[in-house]
């Protein structure tokens, strides 16, 4: 913004304040991921971006991935990745590598930048104050119906205690969450981070859902974006097979949240700096729209 006219900054700036006032006070659940996540100019934009929101009002409320730190953790200790459906297969030990990436080196990475930039960022996981109860995940194995596909400890939400996280927001603090569940025996579960970002969306009523990605939203065949998607058009797309791999496990989530009451969701590309400002502050459609209907 530094190489623009004083001129279009200040119309950048003024068309910023409806959107502002619009959602003062309201929820913006932001699952973050890709890119955005792992280049540092992406990284520090985004943290600055998140506490921008907050300063202005805005309820903004982070569900963060790590698949690529991850797989950068299991190489060193001699694993590889291994994924159906969109979904990571996690014995034991990976297990024991999910929690403390996530847990531990990702989210306080996200936490301490978003506090460098004069945010008061939380790190929480399931465990804390009971927020994501799990359980093993059965997942239908599409090519063979009635049969399910074990996919070791990932596991699938049976409820939400948004207890913590709106006594963190009540308290001007940003909660950065990681998708890690716990049964009630106390074992942890890994759970698919746009899974729990959509959860967390409908259960606090949030504004918006923002999906941040590394492709420029939804694409068609042909690679053209598709900025407006309905319930139906992305059943058809699930069934000719458009949408598929790791855009199963988001989509789904996306068109669950939107028909749960999340006033609008949107899937955006992350590589793009300040995304998230373009998507919430502007009136150019950004990305790929769900509606319900």
């Amino acid at each position: 913004m530094s190489d623009l006219e004083p001129k279009i900054k200040a119309e950048i700036l003024a068309e910023a304040l409806p959107y502002i006032q619009k959602f003062h006070g309201k929820t913006i659940v932001i699952k973050y991921g890709g890119n955005a996540m792992t280049e540092e100019k992406l990284k520090h934009g985004f943290a600055r971006d998140v506490v921008l929101l907050k300063l202005v009002g805005m309820n903004p409320v982070v569900v963060h991935g790590g698949g690529p730190q991850i797989d950068n953790a299991l190489r060193k200790v001699g694993k590889s990745g291994t994924f159906i459906q969109g979904m990571r297969i996690t014995d034991e030990e990976t297990m024991e590598v999910v929690e403390w990436v996530l847990g531990g080196e990702v989210q306080q990475d996200i936490v301490m930048l978003i506090n460098q930039y004069g945010g008061q960022a939380v790190g929480l996981t399931g465990k804390d104050g009971g927020l994501i109860h799990a359980r093993k995940l059965q997942m239908p194995d599409r090519e063979k119906p009635g049969e399910f596909i074990d996919l070791g400890f990932v596991g699938e939400i049976t409820s939400i205690n948004p207890a913590v996280v709106k006594a963190l927001q009540d308290d001007a603090f940003i909660p950065v969450i990681s998708p890690i569940g716990f049964s009630d025996d106390g074992q942890a579960f890994n759970i698919n981070a746009d899974v729990v970002a959509g959860e967390i969306a409908k259960i606090l009523k949030a504004e918006k859902l923002i999906m941040m990605t590394n492709i420029p939203g939804v694409m068609d065949k042909q690679d053209n974006l598709l900025t407006d998607l309905t319930a139906v058009e992305i059943d058809h797309l699930f069934a000719d097979g458009t949408i598929s791999g790791g855009m199963l496990p988001k989509i789904g989530s996306a068109l669950e949240a939107a028909k749960s009451g999340v006033n609008s969701v949107h899937i955006i590309d992350g590589r793009i700096e300040h995304s998230l400002l373009l998507e919430i502050l502007t009136e150019q459609p950004f990305g790929t729209l769900i509606r319900s209907h």
